[in-house]
């Protein structure tokens, strides 16, 4: 299967989401649409779509102008039932192309919190992988309201809507799912002021809070990885030409 991801930030880290995709044979297609890269027209050619996170909000067009047509691709693929998943950034931008509004400001979170399954999500494929409350990396400033339609999966004191789907396997995440230690410890140093910002004494104290909550957090989030990479079904050869074989 060919998976098209699409990342909007030169510091994306595809991170455990790679791991199951690579687990499963599956074809990885990155676009950086962020570095001038054009977006493919349609999902022709591709089984499913990854969008990930990245520093801007879902409705700065005037700094990001691919945004529309970037929700316009994640709105096609869902509709003709292909796996879509939209991480942080991606999320927002998934619940824009279904209608519904961006939230800017709204809901600030950093580090590893915990997040409450609905009932709705301990019975849906992608959370009732993991079975109950789980720890989970976070960074974010906005939210979004639900789009019409979806089931609400997952919400914390922070942000109502953290995880919900669309249909067959559409899916957004608010938190990181694909960040492990390893990814946190990178952008731990990759950003240091702007964490130090926002959860002061963070840096410092990273290998206790990495130690207490690491763990379970890597195991969630490769446990809702593989989840979500078990709902693709292969529908299209890397020529575009749809055939009838599942994954």
């Amino acid at each position: 299967m060919r998976v098209l991801v699409v990342e909007n930030d030169r510091h994306t880290a595809l991170g455990q989401i790679e791991v199951a995709l690579l687990e499963a044979g599956a074809e990885i297609v990155r676009c950086r649409p962020h570095a001038g890269e054009s977006l493919p027209e349609d999902e022709a050619g591709h089984d499913a779509l990854v969008v990930m996170g990245g520093p801007q909000s879902a409705v700065d067009d005037e700094n990001f102008p691919y945004l529309p047509a970037l929700c316009a691709l994640m709105r096609r693929f869902g509709d003709a039932g292909r796996s879509v998943l939209g991480v942080c950034l991606g999320s927002q931008l998934l619940a824009r192309s279904y209608g519904s509004d961006n939230l800017i400001g709204a809901a600030t979170e950093f580090g590893w919190h915990e997040i409450q399954p609905t009932e709705e999500g301990l019975a849906d494929p992608l959370l009732s992988a993991v079975g109950g409350p789980f720890p989970i990396f976070q960074w974010h400033n906005d939210t979004f309201t639900l789009p019409h339609g979806a089931v609400r999966l997952a919400g914390n004191a922070a942000a109502a809507n953290q995880a919900y789907r669309i249909g067959r396997a559409t899916y957004g995440t608010q938190f990181h799912f694909e960040v492990d230690r390893t990814v946190a410890a990178w952008w731990r140093d990759t950003f240091p002021e702007q964490i130090e910002r926002m959860a002061p004494g963070w840096t410092g104290r990273f290998d206790e809070i990495a130690s207490t909550h690491g763990p379970a957090a890597d195991a969630a989030g490769l446990a809702i990885a593989r989840a979500w990479v078990a709902t693709i079904r292969a529908v299209a050869t890397a020529a575009g030409d749809a055939v009838s074989s599942a994954a």
